[in-house]
């Protein structure tokens, strides 16, 4: 028997999991990514770009919400609150301080300089605090070695920040190297072993001596019908994975690729559970035999940080 969530899968137009840079714009987003046009229950992703002096009004409803910048600063007006975020001058440059606000709640985000915002958000349930993320209190993770190295910025891991059901984390993969390896998955209740949660990729690549690059992302089924993907993406494409093992996501060599993740689900704890690929599992042996990456961090330990290549895959 299938349940209700396979058969929304099974019936979403498989282009539909890629979206290019510009296709799920709507309104004041460049952006527009909720339960409805994703088919799922929880995530959402939405990107605003602020001109010199712009506001944003941001209508919470029944989810809870970061603001995250990716390029630039802004002031943050929200429950009796007013967050400056410091920002940061491109998703390259440095971990950003943030700015969580609460389910049923009104924010102003307003820039002087302008810049551009992701908005991150999770259906849920619990009303919580609105409250700012320092980021020198970002936790700044170094995962795998060798050409699996990458940096995960841990600004909303389901053990570095409360939220009731967002997870939100940032990767940072110097060209060349491969990440969300081993591929990974998270689409069945298994407790203690893995969790559900409904995710979306966002990418942006950098930029070499003015050539955009691009990178590969792969996402295949765990199950008769499910998610396949295997897309060449480019700063601003996102990719939806309701289900299936993800990974890799591979960096074209000479440019840093950096992803968004942003993940939801209905189960009672809110925690990142994964499974590997049986397949390719084997991987993580010998990660302790290899060196990390030279070029990591690629800016910096910010935040409390170490070194982990066995436990995550991200």
């Amino acid at each position: 028997m299938t349940t209700d969530h396979e058969e929304r899968v099974r019936e979403r137009p498989r282009h539909r999991w890629h979206l290019p840079a510009g296709s799920a714009a709507e309104g004041p987003y460049a952006l527009d990514i909720d339960p409805k046009r994703a088919g799922w229950d929880r995530s959402s992703l939405r990107m605003v770009e602020l001109r010199p002096g712009g506001v944003h009004t941001l209508v919470t409803g029944e989810s809870e919400w970061i603001v995250l910048p990716l390029t630039g600063g802004c002031r943050v007006h929200t429950s009796g609150e007013i967050f400056e975020l410091l920002g940061r001058e491109s998703v390259f440059s440095g971990v950003s301080d943030f700015a969580y606000v609460p389910r049923d709640a009104h924010a102003q985000i307003a820039s002087g300089a302008g810049g551009r915002f992701a908005l991150a958000g999770a259906k849920c349930e619990r009303r919580l605090p609105a409250r700012y993320g320092p980021a020198p209190e970002v936790p700044v993770e170094l995962r795998g070695s060798g050409t699996c190295s990458r940096q995960v910025n841990n600004f909303a891991a389901d053990d570095t920040f409360e939220c009731d059901r967002l997870i939100a984390v940032e990767v940072l993969t110097p060209g060349g190297n491969w990440s969300s390896y081993p591929p990974h998955k998270h689409d069945e209740h298994r407790p203690g072993a893995e969790s559900v949660l409904e995710e979306i990729y966002y990418f942006e690549i950098e930029e070499r001596g003015g050539t955009a690059g691009f990178g590969y992302h792969r996402v295949s089924p765990s199950r008769p019908g499910g998610t396949d993907v295997l897309a060449e993406v480019r700063s601003g494409d996102a990719v939806l994975i309701p289900d299936g093992w993800h990974g890799p996501s591979i960096a074209a060599p000479g440019h840093t690729m950096y992803y968004l993740n942003v993940m939801a689900g209905p189960g009672e704890q809110r925690e990142w559970l994964i499974s590997d690929h049986p397949d390719h599992g084997w991987i993580r042996d010998t990660w302790p035999t290899q060196p990390v990456d030279p070029r990591l961090p690629l800016h910096g330990l910010s935040g409390p940080s170490g070194l982990s290549g066995q436990e995550a895959s991200r």
